[in-house]
């Protein structure tokens, strides 16, 4: 069983910097501001020859029943239940505060263990706060910087001393490393749920998943870090990501803001599958619009989800229209999947779970060269490509490069004076003939080396 530590204390004492530590990476946003973090975000750690779960969580606050703060804390109390054991953090440079006390009374109360760490411990100014953090009753406090990885040896011990049998599950380090996908292994899908503010993309994982994991409610941008969860949809396997919602840029001037969007963007360029969800009151807005076509330049497969639909599947032929426009709106990513859905009541994620299975398997989906050369010497005959300066383009061959997204290479001599018209031909009817709706095509061109140069002369 793998063992759960939970990262809890009050708003700005490093709970994040830790969490990066832990794990390694910087999942998590820092910044000096208090309330950055908002959902409770789960890494794998590694602390010496220990393996564990680490969870960061909001900073704890106490605020008035049903905003937003409350929400936060909600979450926290969640990740503090199903933990193994509270990692407590404090500010040793501030000392004390009336929130680390009354907090601490919470962390007690709750019945798990309790490590308590005096972050930001890296001077002898701070040995004072350190010292102080006894008057808490959570048993030794451990001084730490976890920006700087101080004390960490210290913290390993102390979660062998607090949870023994967690040196009874280590993973064998001569084990060999996973099997990659083409030796056979079925990896968990990686889908990122992207849209704009308050579009429902929070809401509708947390249906998904079956319990309020993400926080929700009628503020726009309360999302800030893309969360990752682990979910399973039949007999298959999802990563999950939420992501933060995404305005125009000219509006974005906050810089919190700008790190949740770097952050959302990361989460596009790692996922597989891309749920654009868009609100069925105001959709294809041109927001809308530029995240699709960031999907595409990302190379990433696309399903468009229309959430809230609820609120217009009375009116008749609505969906038909929203797929033409989506046609008519996308031309580069033409007969990607539409789909309604409704986060609140929970309807439609079975179709839309469909729509992102169909869309992956096109996206990684090989065409076999002698197939693509029969259908290229068809598109030929049809439409030959246009002379140029009176000399036919000639094209000899094709072939598919890559998956993922399917990437086509097509040889031939002046391919360099193709007209782009010829090419949207080309990549139009291959979606079309070799069924590829809704995945990004790319096409290289690919001239044979002239052996002469200017004048005649042979090169080499």
């Amino acid at each position: 069983m793998t063992v759960s530590l939970a990262i809890v204390g009050r708003p700005n004492v490093g709970k994040s910097t830790l969490f990066n530590r832990l794990v390694g990476k910087k999942l998590a946003l820092v910044d000096d501001r208090p309330g950055v973090t908002r959902d409770r975000r789960e890494g794998e750690a590694k602390l010496g020859d220990l393996r564990f779960i680490v969870v960061d969580t909001a900073g704890l606050e106490e605020a008035d029943e049903g905003v937003l703060s409350t929400r936060m804390r909600e979450q926290t109390d969640m990740a503090i239940s199903g933990c193994d054991a509270v990692l407590f953090v404090i500010d040793a440079r501030v000392g004390l505060t009336p929130s680390d006390r009354h907090f601490a009374q919470l962390a007690r109360r709750s019945g798990k263990p309790v490590i308590l760490l005096a972050n930001k411990a890296e001077s002898k100014a701070s040995n004072a706060g350190v010292d102080e953090a006894y008057a808490l009753g959570l048993g030794e406090p451990y001084g730490i910087s976890a920006e700087h990885g101080e004390g960490m040896a210290d913290l390993r011990d102390a979660i062998v001393q607090t949870l023994p049998w967690i040196l009874e599950d280590e993973p064998d380090e001569d084990e060999e490393a996973p099997l990659s996908d083409e030796d056979g292994i079925v990896r968990p899908m990686r889908i990122a749920v992207l849209g704009r503010p308050n579009a429902g993309k929070s809401t509708l994982i947390n249906r998904m998943l079956g319990e309020e994991r993400l926080l929700t409610g009628p503020e726009a941008g309360i999302t800030r870090d893309s969360i990752g969860v682990d979910w399973q949809w039949g007999d298959r396997k999802i990563k999950l990501f939420d992501t933060a919602g995404l305005r125009k840029r000219a509006r974005i001037e906050d810089k919190l803001e700008k790190m949740a969007v770097s952050d959302a963007l990361r989460a596009v360029r790692f996922a597989e599958v891309v749920v654009l969800l868009l609100d069925a009151e105001i959709p294809f807005e041109k927001q809308d619009l530029t995240l699709a076509d960031l999907c595409e330049k990302e190379g990433r497969a696309l399903v468009i989800g229309i959430n809230k639909w609820d609120l217009v599947k009375g009116q008749n032929g609505l969906l038909k229209q929203l797929q033409e426009k989506a046609g008519f709106a996308l031309p580069q990513l033409r007969g990607t999947a539409v789909v309604p859905v409704s986060a609140a009541a929970g309807e439609g994620i079975d179709k839309l779970m469909q729509a992102c299975f169909a869309a992956h398997e096109i996206w990684s989906r090989r065409i076999s060269t002698s197939k693509m050369n029969r259908w290229l010497e068809a598109a030929l005959n049809t439409n030959a490509p246009p002379a140029v300066s009176g000399r036919r383009i000639k094209i000899k061959y094709m072939t598919q490069v890559k998956s993922r997204p399917p990437h086509f290479a097509i040889f031939g001599n002046q391919l360099n004076d193709l007209p782009q018209s010829y090419v949207r031909y080309l990549v139009n009817n291959m979606r079309e003939d070799f069924d590829l709706p809704g995945v990004p095509i790319r096409l290289s061109l690919r001239t044979q080396e002239n052996p002469y140069d200017k004048g005649g002369r042979k090169i080499g």
